[in-house]
């Protein structure tokens, strides 16, 4: 079985493979391919940041599985024919994830991006933003209640926060998605975990953005479509809300964006996921995924309705 993966240090770390698996390394998609694409039956792509990495699909007539390394699935939904299987890395990213809101939303309350402007301007800055707000005790709102979700409720936990979980479909302890007009005044802390499908683009619109508290904290860890970016920019700028965002649309955000320049806007350039411990976790799991396919057992974390 010919298997295509998009690190060389996979060949290490996914372990012993099944008998019979040839891997080959295709980093980028704009690289010289290492074989025949025609005879690959299980890829990892690369990150779809590096170029058109679902074009190859079209030139995998033997493809059977793709293994995703990323948590979002959206650029591949639609794009495979009848018979390949896609999966996602549902689990991989909810360590690193999680400590991505953790510290956006600390930063953000307690003035850290203040204060780094200050360190650069070499100004000591004590009266300017003090007292800060503080976690303790805060309404957080965590839309999308999936395995990112639940880590980033339990790293909140210590905080003494009141927490609420919003998901497409409501259940035990979850609210649905058609609750959000009556939740979001009573949030202090809105949080965006939701996969990037039809039904959450532009989920975050004008409407979503007025009724949330004054004072209120928006955190962007979803996909950047997820919140209508005009109507985003026009509340930000009135200064009642503030945002902490690690995706934005357009992504990169363009030098000139208005964005950029707002004293309660905090923005990372899409590193929620960057950490050094990426990698490992994620071929160990496509290690498990792989002898789980060669033994003809059904694989984990399959993508159906875009999840």
């Amino acid at each position: 079985m010919r298997m295509w993966i998009a690190h060389e240090a996979g060949r290490e770390l996914m372990g012993p493979l099944p008998a019979g698996v040839e891997v080959a390394v295709l980093p980028r998609p704009d690289a010289p391919l290492p074989g025949d694409p025609a005879e690959v039956e299980f890829w990892v792509p690369p990150f779809l940041s590096s170029g058109d990495v679902v074009g190859l699909v079209d030139r995998m007539s033997n493809l059977k599985v793709v293994q995703l390394i990323t948590a979002g699935a959206d650029a591949w939904v639609g794009r495979l024919r009848e018979g390949v299987t896609l999966c996602d890395a549902r689990g991989v990213h909810d360590s690193h994830t999680a400590e991505w809101v953790v510290t956006a939303i600390l930063s953000s309350l307690r003035r850290f991006d203040h204060f780094a402007r200050a360190q650069a301007a070499h100004r000591w800055a004590y009266a300017e933003v003090t007292p800060t707000d503080e976690l303790g005790g805060k309404r957080v709102l965590i839309v999308g209640a999936g395995s990112i979700g639940a880590a980033v409720a339990a790293r909140l936990a210590p905080f003494e926060v009141e927490l609420a979980y919003v998901a497409r479909t409501a259940r035990d302890g979850v609210h649905g998605v058609g609750e959000l007009p009556r939740l979001l005044p009573q949030a202090d802390v809105v949080v965006l975990l939701v996969p990037l499908t039809p039904q959450t683009r532009g989920l975050v619109d004008a409407s979503f953005l007025s009724a949330m508290a004054d004072g209120a904290l928006l955190v962007n860890a979803a996909r950047g479509p997820v919140a209508d970016t005009a109507a985003l920019t026009k509340e930000l700028a009135s200064g009642r809300i503030s945002a902490a965002l690690d995706v934005t649309d357009p992504e990169p955000l363009p030098a000139g964006h208005p964005l950029w320049d707002m004293p309660n806007v905090l923005i990372t350039p899409h590193v929620a996921g960057s950490v050094r411990g990426l990698l490992p976790r994620a071929y160990r799991m496509v290690g498990r995924q792989l002898h789980r396919y060669a033994d003809g057992v059904p694989l984990d974390n399959q993508v159906r309705d875009g999840y």
